[in-house]
């Protein structure tokens, strides 16, 4: 069978030489040495703002619309997956859906002034499959109407944008470390900002509002990672290297040996360094599409519809009318990549796609 992607495992030595250190000290969560060395050697990593390291990447998303939401509207995409809007439900708020670029399959910027009202508190925008908003029409349009920006960056680990790392845009950008990411820590997550004071809440609202061990600014959850997934992270930074550059080595085969006939892929935004982190594919014909992802699961190929449904069409939503992400749901597969994926089993999958056409 080949799935749509494989959780890596890096070396299970060094994995095991960060526990004995877990063990040693005795320190099982609570912001233990690891999980602090783990934020540190992530901002380094990526050059980004600070971030605190959580148990998840909804929480973060929840945190932000704690903080920024106030229980308003908040002006959204419906192509995402549903973290993003039930977070936003979640949170007291309503959703107000705006289309997506059919091309980039994010937020089309040319559209969000039209859906803001009074009610309007902030726009929470996902960078879809590792490609980024129109980050600077957004923050033009923000700073016209005095509303603050989120960016659902959970497949953005890695990325740059003009030299800079993505987490540098927004009031809060937020990223998964779910064990299908290119980087993870089994489960986990984070949110980054470059306004400490915002940090500073968004620290004291994922350890229940604490200030200290008997004092508290408001009220919070229990969002902390645990040492055992802050270790995988640890682990897992010493090989993003190897990892990203076997994910860009599968792209680029997909690319030339995909007809693209019939279907488009993703159209990555200049001046950006992407992580590959998925190989989306979306036919211009449902019938086709069908065909396609019929013919691929009786070779034991497993591709995913991500994102469907449009989050604009889930059932506990007053959704607004979004044709082109509608469409595009209807129609998208990303197709497997993850390392270990081998160049025979690519040329059959581009094989499958090509003749099924």
């Amino acid at each position: 069978m080949i799935p749509v992607t494989k959780t890596y495992f890096p070396s299970l030595d060094k994995y095991q030489n960060v526990l004995k250190r877990i063990w040693d000290s005795g320190w099982l969560t609570n912001r233990g040495e690891i999980a602090k060395k783990l934020e540190l050697d992530i901002q380094q990593y990526l050059k980004s703002p600070s971030l605190v390291l959580m148990n998840n990447g909804t929480i973060p998303l929840q945190i932000a619309l704690k903080i920024f939401g106030k229980q308003g509207e908040i002006i959204t995409t419906p192509f995402s997956y549903v973290a993003t809007t039930s977070a936003i439900v979640w949170e007291g708020c309503t959703p107000v859906f705006v289309d997506i670029d059919a091309t980039s399959l994010t937020i089309d910027p040319g559209l969000i002034e039209a859906a803001i009202t009074p009610n309007t508190t902030c726009i929470l925008a996902t960078h879809v499959f590792g490609n980024i908003c129109h980050v600077e029409q957004i923050k033009e349009i923000a700073a016209r109407h005095n509303l603050h920006v989120i960016y659902d960056a959970a497949h953005c680990f890695g990325v740059e944008y003009q030299g800079k790392s993505i987490f540098e845009w927004g009031d809060i950008s937020t990223c998964s470390f779910h064990a299908t990411k290119i980087f993870h820590t089994g489960e986990g997550g984070a949110l980054f900002s470059k306004d400490d004071h915002i940090r500073l809440r968004a620290f004291r609202m994922h350890n229940f509002g604490h200030v200290t061990p008997e004092s508290f600014d408001g009220a919070g959850i229990n969002g902390k990672i645990s040492e055992l997934h802050a270790a995988m992270g640890e682990v897992m930074l010493g090989e993003m290297e190897t990892i990203i550059e076997a994910r860009q080595k599968i792209v680029e085969q997909y690319k030339s040996q995909l007809s693209f006939s019939g279907f488009q892929a993703i159209s990555i935004r200049q001046e950006i360094k992407w992580n590959a982190a998925y190989f989306p594919i979306w036919f211009e014909d449902e019938s086709v599409f069908q065909n396609v992802l019929n013919q691929l699961n009786q070779n034991d190929i497993y591709p995913r519809r991500y994102f469907n449904p449009s989050l604009n069409l889930l059932p506990y939503v007053e959704g607004q009318y979004c044709p082109v992400s509608e469409r595009i749901s209807k129609s998208i597969i990303c197709l497997p990549l993850y390392v270990g994926l081998t160049e025979k089993e690519v040329e059959l999958i581009c094989s499958i796609i090509n003749q099924a056409i």
